[in-house]
């Protein structure tokens, strides 16, 4: 499984319904602050869930 896919299935784990855009290739701290998150059908990179931060979803990736 490629980190792409671990950080996928990681927020998936988080939230199921949460939608997003990831146009990174290199997942870490910083390219998941570039996620863009569907909010009302505008896109944002502020994470309107405050369930799916980094460090959880480091977390759920390191278990996959």
């Amino acid at each position: 499984m490629t980190d792409n896919e671990k950080l996928f299935k990681a927020i998936s784990i988080l939230k199921s319904d949460a939608p997003l855009v990831f146009r990174g290739n290199v997942v870490n701290e910083e390219t998941f602050k570039t996620i863009e998150w569907d909010v009302d059908g505008s896109f944002t990179t502020t994470n309107p869930h405050s369930e799916i931060t980094w460090i959880k979803v480091k977390e759920e990736m390191d278990k996959l």
